[in-house]
């Protein structure tokens, strides 16, 4: 006799049994059982799952078409006295009361990253197909780790890593895994990087007896001033220490230079240190510069250097209709990054690590008889497991799939090539404007500039401390205002601002909006003669 009756027998509401059976006598604890029953994800809760997935999905409809700014100015001491203020050990009655309170605590004062005013960080509108994927993995909720948890899910990931290789032109013999983010396929890159190169000094007879952390500080990373901060986090996680990361000069255009990079790599080489890896950059955070690839990987080849490309930013070129050659030196990397949460316009998170050689993948292989036995993989059961650094993890690829086949790569493409597109007409906007100042011409779809005006008068710009004053002050009272949301970044130790577009949607008047709300706001903060709100 089982432990307890059908609960489908039972009348419920969300969260209580009202009646029980005749003649049964349940403690509360039973009855609390029975009722959390009705919330699991099953074939007898199928119209409740629907019923209250559209509730939720309305609720965040019905609030788009009602917000009219990214942002409600909010500030951490009042969603923190809000959010502290909900009793977690006290349910509420049922779904529709639950999203009542979520839109106080969460969807009133979220940042909207779809609102033409969002234009600081990179963060991208998501489409609509990756939505419908994101709702149908969590319910089914495979994890990727092992084929016997993740079947379909296995070959459509590993369909998908063959696509993006093939378009990155790796080779045949390439192969990936998916990841939470660029941050992890970095410091995966780097972990199979740096366990090849000791693999390869293990070999040499004058490194007989040493123990890994004598031959981890002979190793050397080269990457640009430029690059994503998560090479230099990566070299300490690695146990090589931020000082192995040497910071390579960038040219005027913010592209790594290559001569600074022989230079660099010579003098390390000549003091009988390891060039372990050269990681180039296609579309850095702030410039969206893309490195000269096919130089820096010439550079790499000569010392035996592993090749890594952070294509985070610039992967989405892939499928771009316009700029796609951007990315031709991707073919010779031996790694790359790519973040389809970015360009590609996915929710988070959807990441990639990319290998030209699958073998390599080998670098960061663990078995383990309760879940991946070394058994199955000489029995060719494809456990993802075997080739990620991660152990559950969720079915991102599914929202790509998707994507690809309701919209199709070109369109995903045009949306991007609109965004770059936008970044171009903008920058001209800037550079004609005697207000502000342009730091470099923009590469991709990120533009760094900064409010200095002309002094009335001499006819010169705003000395550059008062710049560095106002600038970060502008930005933290745009965000306050919640009218729009702009990013803030140092360029040779200065203070500028940023604006990062994504939204294909976003139209010249729209930024121009955001523009001339810059100047107004500082101006006014000039005419005070100081500045409020630094470092939001």
């Amino acid at each position: 006799m089982p432990l307890l009756p059908r609960v489908d027998e039972i009348h419920t509401d969300e969260n209580r049994v009202t009646e029980v059976l005749p003649g049964q006598d349940f403690g509360s604890r039973v009855e609390l059982a029975l009722a959390a029953s009705n919330h699991l994800f099953n074939s007898r809760n199928s119209t409740r799952y629907v019923a209250q997935v559209l509730q939720g999905v309305n609720v965040v409809a019905t609030k788009l078409d009602r917000t009219t700014r990214p942002f409600t100015g909010v500030g951490p001491a009042e969603m923190r006295a809000r959010i502290g203020a909900v009793d977690l050990d006290r349910p509420l009655p049922d779904t529709a009361a639950a999203l009542e309170e979520l839109e106080s605590v969460y969807l009133r004062d979220a940042v909207y990253f779809h609102d033409a005013k969002y234009a600081a960080h990179l963060n991208c509108p998501v489409v609509i197909p990756a939505l419908v994927g994101e709702a149908i993995l969590s319910a089914v909720n495979s994890s990727m780790d092992t084929w016997d948890q993740s079947v379909g899910a296995t070959m459509i990931e590993r369909r998908l890593i063959d696509w993006t290789a093939e378009r990155l032109q790796l080779g045949a013999a390439a192969d990936g895994v998916f990841t939470s983010g660029g941050s992890q396929s970095n410091l995966q890159a780097l972990l199979i990087a740096r366990n090849h190169a000791v693999a390869g000094l293990r070999q040499k007879p004058a490194n007989a007896g040493l123990r890994l952390p004598a031959l981890l500080e002979k190793l050397r990373i080269f990457t640009s001033a430029d690059s994503h901060f998560s090479i230099r986090k990566s070299a300490s996680m690695l146990g090589m220490g931020f000082d192995a990361v040497i910071s390579v000069p960038c040219a005027a255009d913010h592209k790594m230079d290559p001569a600074a990079l022989a230079e660099a790599m010579a003098e390390t080489h000549d003091a009988g240190l390891v060039p372990m890896a050269v990681v180039a950059t296609a579309g850095t955070t702030d410039f969206g510069a893309v490195d000269p690839l096919a130089e820096l990987a010439a550079l790499a080849r000569a010392y035996g250097a592993w090749f890594h490309v952070d294509a985070a930013y610039g992967g989405g070129l892939m499928v771009s209709g316009r700029y796609r050659h951007l990315l031709d030196g991707t073919r010779l990397a031996d790694s790359v990054t790519v973040d389809f949460h970015k360009t590609f316009f996915q929710p988070v998170s959807s990441s990639a690590l990319l290998v030209r050689d699958r073998a390599m993948l080998q670098h960061v292989t663990y078995y383990a008889d309760y879940l991946n036995p070394e058994s199955a993989a000489r029995a060719e059961i494809p456990n993802q497991v075997d080739k990620s650094i991660q152990t559950t993890r969720r079915f991102d690829a599914l929202k790509l799939w998707l994507t690809l086949r309701i919209m199709g790569a070109d369109a995903i493409g045009a949306l991007f090539d609109e965004a770059i597109d936008l970044a171009a007409r903008v920058g001209s906007v800037l550079a004609a404007d005697d207000d502000f100042e342009l730091a470099a011409e923009p590469q991709l779809s990120t533009l760094v500039f900064r409010y200095r005006p002309r002094v009335a008068g001499d006819g010169d710009r705003l000395s550059e401390d008062a710049a560095d004053s106002v600038n970060p002050s502008i930005r933290a009272a745009v965000f306050a205002s919640g009218k729009a949301v702009v990013a803030g970044t140092k360029v040779a130790g200065r203070h500028y601002l940023k604006f990062t577009l994504l939204n294909a949607e976003a139209t010249l008047e729209d930024i121009g909006e955001i523009i001339d709300l810059l100047r107004r706001t500082g101006a006014q903060l000039l005419a005070d003669g100081g500045t409020r709100g630094v470092g939001a």
